[in-house]
């Protein structure tokens, strides 16, 4: 018989973004080492995911175990983007390392950062051997954004073989489904329905089935799941810029949403998109006067 997973809860909490629920309840009793260093590694990474990255790095010594040092070193680079150079040089040193090169932590934080880099080759050269269903699932994210779904696919079949009803398997799942579009749609809500029936609502059950009733042409549903998503969670990027899109779609003004995502999170996508899209306006302004 199976040892019992004592991390379950701690990280379906984490994948389905209960990160204060995964804080919360992090305290287990007679956690074997290993567990515990993930265990940690969980509870920092909920802590980044809510912002917290000041307090990662303070607590995260020089003598930690390899993977908390990797989640340090996310706090890092995602703390201070003027100065990512020097944290992207100090992974590159520690991933050709011979003696933690391949810890699955360290592969999946570079991964994570690779991707906010959008140099999505370097982040596959570290995630593609997989060995974990999070380095599986982050596979599966890198691949959509490259616009290969037939490999996200693949990895999604390798993950189902593993464990078909494994919370990172039908997250994947859904994803891949609503990069595919059409009738996959229907499928993807489903799937976020399920969570929503099952587990605590979190902004990431509601935004996904927001995104999938926007895909369907439900704004209004949409909006509804998406104003929710932004009373759990005013400063979420994926709330605020579901939003702008969802308000245009539906007539409304998006500048507010737009304004606060620009204050919150300058490096968003939308964001970058905006602001270039107002530059090239001022450009053709300025060519014409």
């Amino acid at each position: 018989m199976a040892a019992p997973d004592h991390l379950f809860n701690l990280r379906n909490n984490f994948y389905l973004g209960s990160y204060q629920a995964a804080i919360n309840n992090s305290d287990l009793p007679n956690l074997s080492p290993d567990d515990a260093v993930e265990r940690d590694c969980l509870v920092y990474r909920s802590y980044i995911a809510l912002g917290s990255y000041q307090l990662v790095i303070n607590e995260i010594d020089s003598s930690a175990a390899t993977p908390l040092q990797a989640v340090k070193l996310l706090a890092q680079y995602l703390s201070n983007p003027h100065d990512k150079e020097s944290t992207i040089a100090s992974l590159k040193e520690w991933l050709a390392d011979p003696a933690i090169g391949n810890n699955a932590i360290l592969r999946l934080i570079a991964g994570i950062v690779f991707m906010h880099e959008e140099d999505y080759i370097e982040a596959l050269k570290h995630t593609n051997a997989g060995g974990t269903m999070e380095l599986h699932a982050l596979n599966v994210q890198i691949f959509i954004k490259m616009h290969r779904s037939d490999y996200a696919e693949r990895q999604l079949r390798v993950m189902q073989q593993i464990d078909e009803d494994h919370t990172l398997t039908q997250l994947a799942n859904a994803w891949l489904n609503l990069a595919v579009g059409g009738s996959k749609i229907q499928e993807a809500y489903l799937i976020f329905q399920d969570f929503s029936e099952k587990y605590p609502m979190t902004g990431l059950i509601l935004n996904g089935k927001a995104v999938c009733c926007m895909h369907m042409g439900n704004f209004d549903e949409a909006e509804t799941l998406l104003l929710e998503a932004l009373n759990k969670d005013a400063k979420d990027p994926e709330t605020l810029a579901n939003l702008v899109v969802c308000s245009l779609h539906l007539g409304k003004s998006s500048s507010r949403y737009l304004s606060q995502l620009k204050l919150t999170h300058p490096e968003h996508i939308l964001v970058k998109r905006a602001t270039s899209a107002e530059d090239s306006f001022e450009r053709a302004v300025q060519s014409v006067a």
